[in-house]
């Protein structure tokens, strides 16, 4: 079987309040534990938490953005992770986007190729115990060592969405994470990574057999994401491009509620796993049988499911 992850911390719940079902979590199933950072929690406290909780886990967060964080600083978080869960930590990095990086903290969102290739360069000799002196093209860093380096170095997997970060990934990288996909676009992303490197995905799932009720949520998520320009790009580049071009339109217009409007049924039924909790469990195992490695499933509300119940149902 392949390995079966979750998305922490789960949503309407206190971090404290989830400790009973991250603690279930590996006899149900769950293999993985993966944050995301963007403007709720931060991407480490959680995992850190998860590793007292649950210590049979691996845990990662995807995806920690390499500008919001000096890279010492970084590589201090990442060692300290890899300190609480030797072993079973693997470091997700990313460029994230300008509307976190630029507009909410104020760090200039510049050249993200080669800032991603610079932090993950420098990551691999910090955590491996070295003292780093050294110039990369967007960034120096001068005389630093980790006071404690990990006892084994964490894996880094990159945030990769189109050609150039996924081949990235597959020269430097221990693996790629990606997102918004549907199982017969895992053949695409596989074509530029290669078969040797882990492939790592965020499915959004919606254990609700009422179709419309997921569609609904998945149309507002769906906006959200696919009017970001680097997602609007890969979906450019998986063939979506056409099917998505009037919502783009009308959100660039304003026009919210047309934007919504215009996303297909298809679209939403591509991206969005729904239905009940069996049919969502046969629909996340295509993605495994298409090639992804390891699926981190973001549980939406829906089906008059708590949070816990869904994540029980939804074990593999």
């Amino acid at each position: 079987m392949s390995r079966w992850g979750l998305t922490i911390p789960l949503a309407g719940m206190s971090l404290l309040e989830q400790r009973e079902v991250i603690a279930e979590l590996p006899g149900l199933g769950y293999t993985d534990a993966w944050s995301a950072e963007t403007n709720g929690h931060d991407a480490f406290t959680p995992l850190a938490l998860a590793s007292q909780w649950a210590p049979e886990l691996r845990l990662g967060p995807a995806i920690v953005p390499v500008y919001t964080r000096g890279p010492a600083l970084l590589a201090q978080h990442a060692a300290t992770m890899a300190e609480l869960a030797p072993g079973r930590f693997v470091l997700g990095i990313g460029t994230s986007s300008p509307a976190i990086v630029q507009n909410w903290n104020g760090v200039p969102f510049e050249d993200p190729y080669r800032r991603t290739r610079d932090t993950l360069r420098f990551l691999r000799r910090a955590l491996n115990g070295e003292k780093v002196t050294a110039e990369y093209d967007t960034f120096t860093v001068k005389g630093f060592k980790l006071e404690r380096a990990p006892e084994i170095p964490p894996q880094i997997a990159l945030a990769a969405l189109r050609p150039g970060m996924l081949r990235l990934a597959a020269r430097e990288a221990d693996g790629a994470i990606t997102n918004w996909l549907a199982p017969h676009d895992v053949k695409k992303v596989r074509s530029e990574l290669g078969t040797e490197k882990e492939l790592i995905a965020r499915i959004f799932v919606c254990p609700s057999d009422n179709a419309e009720e997921a569609r609904q949520l998945g149309r507002w998520l769906i906006a959200a994401y696919m009017t970001v320009p680097v997602y609007a790009a890969f979906h450019e580049w998986l063939g979506r491009g056409a099917a998505l071009k009037p919502m783009n339109e009308a959100w660039a217009a304003g026009d919210r509620q047309a934007a919504l409007k215009s996303i297909p049924d298809e679209v939403v039924d591509d991206l969005i796993v729904h239905g009940p909790p069996d049919q969502c469990r046969a629909r996340i195992r295509e993605y495994t049988a298409a090639g992804l490695d390891t699926p981190v499933l973001m549980v939406l509300p829906g089906g008059g499911l708590t949070m816990p119940e869904a994540v029980r149902a939804l074990a593999p």
